[in-house]
């Protein structure tokens, strides 16, 4: 008797079997690689919480993306570490600040060879860390920060980036952005919007990164990043994006917010993007360490669910150890 089970089960039976009838792969090219430039470093400067990582010079970061172009990486998105911070982040802004120096430079290596985007917020050139301007009373200023949002696209654009990636979840970013853009003759640059991002407790290696600590607002961003209880308002959020000019959505965590990666792909036709944040990345880093887990095989099976569940593009950083060794 032949079970009709069986049927399924036969071509699972070889590795080769298995590929020709994968629903889901993940590829180099689905993914873009978060990398730090500091302006003050004279040589990498190590993660600790993020194995693998380095804050950058800005010739080392040249050195990473020509080769990270190499193995197949569609993209970059660049965080900057600038030497002076003060309350408006104003050296987002600083034409020779250190992400358009970065910009610049990975331009002139690589044409149009390669999608060089940045990150548009100002907590990593704020005092106070974080993504706004705070008022006297210690709360973010919206309309304030957008303005401030419009002068850092700008400069970025005049600099030579592919796309900006505004983060700072301020209502109305994607809009202010986009005016600024096409009144400065940027009307073909895309928005990739931080559409969904949640006010998670997986951004702490990320702030090693990037030297900030946040204070004042409860030392927190939870008034104006997303509760992770709710997964209805992702949408309203992720809709306002869309209908202020957002070329690309993200929702930020990936792997605690499958479902809403899986909502937005089943309402919205524009690619989508997913973070794998700092947290997973250095949870799986940990439990490999230990030995509590195979770190390859669960490194692949994370970013399969991720885009199983329906993003085109992951953020990640294993991108390289991925297209190295894993693909």
């Amino acid at each position: 008797m032949t079970f009709p089970a069986r049927r399924l089960r036969r071509l699972r039976r070889t590795p080769a079997l298995r590929r020709l009838v994968a629903e889901t792969t993940v590829t180099p090219s689905d993914l873009i690689a978060p990398l730090f430039v500091r302006e003050d470093a004279t040589e990498p400067q190590p993660i600790i919480s993020l194995p693998g990582v380095v804050q950058h010079t800005q010739e080392s970061l040249r050195k990473e993306v020509n080769e990270l172009a190499g193995l197949g990486i569609s993209g970059v998105i660049l965080f900057g570490l600038p030497t002076r911070k003060d309350p408006v982040g104003s050296e987002a802004w600083n034409p020779d600040g250190v992400v358009q120096v970065a910009l610049r430079n990975l331009r002139d290596d690589h044409g149009s060879e390669m999608a060089i985007i940045a990150d548009l917020c100002l907590d990593e050139y704020t005092d106070h860390g974080h993504c706004g301007v705070v008022t006297d009373d210690g709360e973010v200023d919206n309309d304030a920060t957008l303005e401030l949002y419009q002068r850092v696209a700008l400069a970025q654009a005049e600099a030579g980036v592919d796309m900006v990636g505004p983060s700072g979840m301020m209502d109305g970013q994607v809009g202010a952005i986009r005016q600024a853009l096409d009144a400065n003759g940027h009307e073909s640059l895309p928005i990739m919007a931080y559409s969904a991002k949640y006010a998670s407790a997986e951004y702490g290696p990320f702030r090693e990164a990037v030297d900030v600590t946040i204070s004042g607002g409860g030392g927190n961003r939870k008034g104006y990043q997303q509760d992770p209880a709710n997964a209805r308002e992702a949408m309203a959020e992720v809709e306002l994006d869309v209908a202020e000019g957002a070329d690309i959505i993200m929702v930020k965590p990936a792997l605690a917010y499958l479902d809403v990666i899986a909502a937005a792909r089943a309402r919205f036709d524009l690619p989508l993007a997913a973070y794998h944040v700092s947290g997973e990345y250095a949870m799986l880093k940990a439990a490999a360490a230990n030995g509590w887990v195979d770190g390859d095989a669960t490194a692949v099976e994370h970013l399969t669910a991720i885009k199983r569940a329906g993003a085109d593009l992951i953020l990640t950083y294993l991108a390289r150890e991925f297209a190295e060794t894993l693909y």
